[in-house]
């Protein structure tokens, strides 16, 4: 069977990535250290120019999307923050009396500061907005709680305004026009290679099972190592998801390409890999069927697994290549053929009961029969990211 060969970046790419994005980070700091380094630009921005090297340290970040992001939430956090702070520092000035003043400063300061932090524990903004209002919070306080006047409030927050964004638009630059790292690129091959991963697992499982004792090579450790990686990834595709979201368009990807499909497809290969894990336990497990059993049902076990390895692989290389894989055509009916198949070797069940062996071989096959059924739902996800993403027909071979 012909293997895909997913473009996911090795480790030694991933060093070469962290090169390049060191690089890129001491090139900007360089550039923002100019309104130091150089006296006629330090003469317009004076001590304010900290604030450009403070946001490129912030807010520059591997992937362009988080950059772009961080950059954003920072911006407008930034205003709206100052913005505000300016109104209720003029308002606390336009009361006669250090009490007065006092009072609007204090109100202020708890009601946007309560109200902000508020949102910061709803979940949706908490994951999209979370720093912006962290840096709004701080930027409020600041120009609220400086204690100067307000003409002198106005020109302050202009100038710290002026750099953060001179410092967020080296990052921008650099990020995105020298050597851009997309985390849109790599959720995309990193949802492709779960598929691979997760068919050299079920392909592992069924040649350890139906080996001698004597010739099994105890694979079980790789099997579980590819099951655990998908299974614990939900919180890396949240992530490049949310800085994907962020990305401006480039190469196959759009502005409004359905990242959330993604992370539903990527649901439920962790749903398949804890199915996978179930069907290693067999292997492990106290009771076994006798030899006779097994070769009772290898044959078609065999079959039944290669058609699982060769769907498996088509989808993720689907995927991949941004091909539609037709699964209502093509791969629907053989799962159905497949459980068909699965419920006819399942042994009765007052032969299980009374059998530990037709019981042992009953648990394997329901695993199987779940893994069909998950691969299944697999294949309709899949064929409906095609439709969404507008995938290319894939051209059959004549």
């Amino acid at each position: 069977m012909k293997r895909n060969v997913f473009s996911f970046p090795s480790k030694c790419n991933y060093d070469k990535r962290n090169i390049i994005h060191s690089i890129k980070v001491g090139i900007a700091l360089v550039l923002v250290s100019l309104l130091y380094l150089l006296d006629p630009l330090f003469k317009k921005v004076g001590e304010n120019a900290m604030w450009a090297i403070m946001t490129v340290v912030v807010v520059f970040e591997f992937f362009a999307g988080a950059t772009l992001s961080k950059g954003i939430n920072r911006g407008i956090g930034t205003i709206a923050g100052g913005g505000l702070g300016c109104l209720a520092a003029i308002l606390a000035d336009e009361i006669r009396g250090s009490i007065g003043n006092a009072i609007v400063v204090a109100s202020s300061v708890f009601i946007f500061g309560a109200a902000a932090t508020y949102a910061r524990l709803v979940p949706r903004i908490r994951r999209r907005y979370d720093y912006g209002v962290m840096i709004f919070i701080l930027t409020f306080n600041l120009v609220v709680v400086s204690g100067v006047r307000a003409n002198k409030v106005m020109d302050l927050a202009q100038k710290r305004l002026s750099t953060i964004g001179m410092g967020f638009a080296v990052c921008i630059f650099i990020s995105l026009l020298v050597f851009p790292m997309w985390a849109s690129d790599d959720f995309h091959y990193s949802l492709a290679s779960k598929f691979d991963k997760l068919a050299s697992s079920i392909e592992g499982c069924l040649e350890e099972y139906f080996k001698l004792s004597g010739e099994k090579e105890n694979k079980t450790s790789a099997i579980l190592k590819d099951c655990k990686s998908v299974l614990h990834s939900k919180s890396n595709d949240e992530s490049l998801a949310k800085f994907a979201k962020w990305e401006p368009w480039h190469g196959k990807f759009g502005l409004s390409y359905p990242w959330d499909m993604y992370l539903e497809i990527g649901e439920i290969l962790r749903e398949l890999a804890a199915t996978a894990i179930a069907l290693k336990g067999c292997l492990q497990s106290p009771k076994q069927p006798s030899p006779m059993q097994r070769k009772q049902v290898e044959e078609p076990c065999e079959i039944l697994g290669l058609s699982l390895v060769w769907i498996m692989r088509e989808l993720g290389e689907s995927i991949e290549k941004m091909n539609k894989c037709r699964a209502k055509i093509l791969i629907i009916p053989k799962l159905q053929i497949l459980k068909l198949q699965l419920s006819l070797m399942q042994p009765p069940f007052k032969i299980q009961v009374e059998n530990d062996d037709n019981l042992a071989i009953s648990s394997f096959i329901f695993s199987l029969m779940e893994i069909v059924e998950k691969v299944e739902i697999l294949a309709r996800k899949v064929e409906d990211l095609g439709e969404l993403a507008n995938f290319e027909t894939k051209k059959l071979d004549v």
